[in-house]
Formats: structure tokens, C-alpha cells, sequence
């Protein structure tokens, strides 16, 4: 599947049936395959040197096609079984690096050796509506002459650094794509706090104009809906600051600006923006307990109130109804109202000593 509108292949094909005709789909997984040169724009890459990126025994293919002062960038889909044989077996690259662009399962991770840098990295899936986006793994390796990244599923950050290849101007080098993709990320990432910051405006709103007798029920939802997306999005971007801010990691002189100072502070900014949020959320859930036991404890104290009031006439009402001979008042018309002024008188006396006590 295609990264949103970016092409499955690098050329048009207007008839379906002709694409497994074309030699470029013979690369199985192959999403797109371009030669970028900054100042000139992209080009897409041919058959042949595509397959020569990928078959050739040393990292002489990279240069061949990258040319002189540009590089290649080379996208798989490792659905396909192909595709993840193909860069499983990448010329001129550390042993582990093919094996983590074919690994299919979620991690984040950044390594560098040499001048190689490899890592899995945190995108949104292209579901429709923001809030409902899933977090998702693509993972790349990259040199000074190329980039490969790979996916499993449409990652539209990566569909958008491709196609601003062509609209904001070509990087100096594959670094400057992954600074791009983390700035989309990261801007993604806010655009979902500011939304759940608005969430938490209006049920703030809510609570500092309650009214007794409210109820406070939605609140709690809104706000345990917040602190649940905010601690997902934490545990993605928390993990790609502990990388970029690894001691150890020493990437090569070409990539430091891009990845150890831009996107190093874009992460950082963007995680400070999800621990003020929760700090907030949390704070917010906590006045929202408070609220919510204040108006228990007053409901509460309302029936404890009405039950002793009534404590009184109940024993009175008791008294009278005992089914034994020589009831007092059970003969005569004045009996019934008698009884109940007694009940009446019981309670009043019980308002008036609970008054006096500040029992209320």
C-alpha cells in the first residue's frame, strides 16, 4: 500500500496490468526509488540501478547511483516476504542493520557505526481522524549517499517527506529526511495536545461553575480520556528523547545538526509539552475527586440528617402500633391527632438539639 499520495512506483501506470510488465516491479515491496540532488530536485531511479543498489557486493552501487554530490532514497513495504529478503542483505552495511529493517515488530531504537546510522523510529498510522491515529514502527538505515527505510503499514509523515522533496527542496543529505519526518511527528504530536488541552479547558470550565447536585460523571471521563492518550504518546516520544540524548551514541559529522540538535530539541519541546499536559490532567482529576467526594459527603449528610429527624416519630409510631390491651388514647375521636402532635413535638426537639450541637 502507498504512503498516502506518494506513488507506488516511480512513474505513472495508467493500466494496471502493465505494472508487473514494467522491470521495476519485478522489486517486490518496492514503494518508491529516487535519486535526490539538492538544488535539482528528485529523479526516479532506474531498474537497473535499483537492483544494483541491492545486488552489487560492496557499497559501490550506492555511489554509482547516487552520482556525484546526491544521494538515493530507496522505500520498501516488508509485507512483502521479498522485500525483507531484498534489504536483509544490503551491500556495504553492518550485519545488524538488514536484519532490524526486516524485523516486523514495534521498537524504537537508534544506532551508529562508522557511517552508518540505523534506528526504528515512532510514526501515526493514516487513519482519518487524528485522536483515533495508531502509533506505529518504521525503521531506516542510512549513509551519506542513501537512505532505505522500510514499513508495514502507510505511514503518511513518510509519504509527506517524500513529496516535500519536490515542494520545499532536496536536504543536503538523508539526515535532513529524518529531521523532516520527527518535525511531522512532532507536530502531530502537538496538534494532539492541543486538543486534549481544549478537552481539559472545557471540563475545567465545568467544574470551577458547578452547581450542587451536578454531575460530575462526564467529567471524569473527559479527563481519564486525556491522561490515557497522553501516557500513550508519552511512551513513544519519552523513548526517542532517552536516543537522541544517549551519551554513547556518536553519529557521524554529517548527521549531528540534523538529528542531535533539531530533532534532539523538537522531541525534548514536544515532551515537556506531554508532562505539562499530564501534570495538569492529573492535578485536574484530583480537584475532580475532591468535588465529587465534597458532594457524597453533603448528599450523605442530608440522609443522615432526615434519618435522625425521623428517628423519633418512628418510636413514637412504634409505641402505637404494639398490639396490647390498654393502649393509651386508643379510645376516643383526638387520639390519632394527639399521636401524630407527639410525633412532631419529637422531631422539633431533635432540630433543636442538633442545632445547638452544630451537628449541622
Amino acid at each position: 500500500m502507498p504512503d498516502n499520495t506518494a506513488p507506488n512506483f516511480p512513474f505513472t501506470v495508467l493500466d494496471p496490468s502493465l505494472k508487473e510488465a514494467h522491470p521495476m516491479a519485478r522489486i517486490k515491496g518496492l514503494v518508491w526509488a529516487v535519486r535526490a540532488v539538492p538544488g535539482q530536485g528528485i529523479t526516479p531511479l532506474e531498474a537497473e540501478e535499483v537492483q544494483r543498489i541491492l545486488q552489487s557486493p560492496s557499497e559501490e552501487g550506492y555511489e554509482a547511483a547516487s552520482g556525484e554530490n546526491g544521494w538515493c532514497w530507496l522505500h520498501f513495504d516488508t509485507v512483502h516476504s521479498s522485500a525483507r529478503t531484498y534489504v536483509g542483505r544490503l551491500p556495504g552495511m553492518p550485519e545488524d542493520v538488514g536484519a532490524m529493517l526486516a524485523e516486523t515488530d514495534y521498537g524504537i531504537a537508534l544506532e551508529a557505526a562508522d557511517d552508518t546510522v540505523w534506528g526504528a523510529l515512532p510514526a501515526f498510522d493514516d487513519a482519518l481522524a487524528e485522536e483515533d491515529r495508531e502509533i506505529c514502527a518504521w525503521r531506516f538505515a542510512m549513509r551519506q549517499n542513501i537512505l532505505i527505510t522500510t514499513r508495514r503499514t502507510p505511514i503518511p509523515v513518510l509519504g509527506s517527506a517524500y513529496r516535500s522533496l519536490q515542494t520545499q527542496g532536496v536536504p543536503r543529505n538523508p539526515a535532513g529526511v529524518i529531521d523532516r519526518v520527527l518535525r511531522d511527528f512532532t507536530g502531530t504530536v502537538r496538534r494532539q495536545l492541543a486538543q486534549l488541552d481544549d478537552e481539559l479547558d472545557r471540563a475545567e470550565d465545568v467544574l470551577l461553575a458547578i452547581v450542587h447536585g451536578s454531575d460530575l460523571g462526564h467529567l471524569g471521563g473527559i479527563v481519564g480520556k486525556v491522561r490515557r492518550r497522553s501516557t500513550e504518546l508519552r511512551r513513544v516520544v519519552m523513548p526517542i528523547d532517552r536516543v537522541l540524548r544517549d551519551e554513547d551514541l556518536e553519529l557521524p559529522e554529517w548527521a549531528e545538526d540534523d538529528l542531535r540538535d533539531r530533532a534532539e530539541r523538537q522531541i525534548h519541546a514536544a515532551l515537556d509539552d506531554l508532562i505539562a499536559l499530564q501534570d495538569r490532567a492529573r492535578s485536574l482529576q484530583d480537584e475532580l475527586a475532591s468535588s465529587q467526594a465534597e458532594e457524597t459527603n453533603r448528599r450523605l449528610c442530608i440522609v443522615s440528617i432526615v434519618t435522625t429527624l425521623m428517628l423519633p416519630a418512628t418510636l413514637v409510631t412504634g409505641f402505637f402500633g404494639m398490639n396490647t390491651g390498654g393502649m393509651f388514647l386508643a379510645s376516643g375521636g383526638l387520639g390519632t391527632i394527639f399521636a401524630g402532635g407527639l410525633c412532631v413535638a419529637a422531631m422539633a426537639v431533635t432540630f433543636i438539639f442538633m442545632k445547638m450541637a452544630r451537628l449541622f
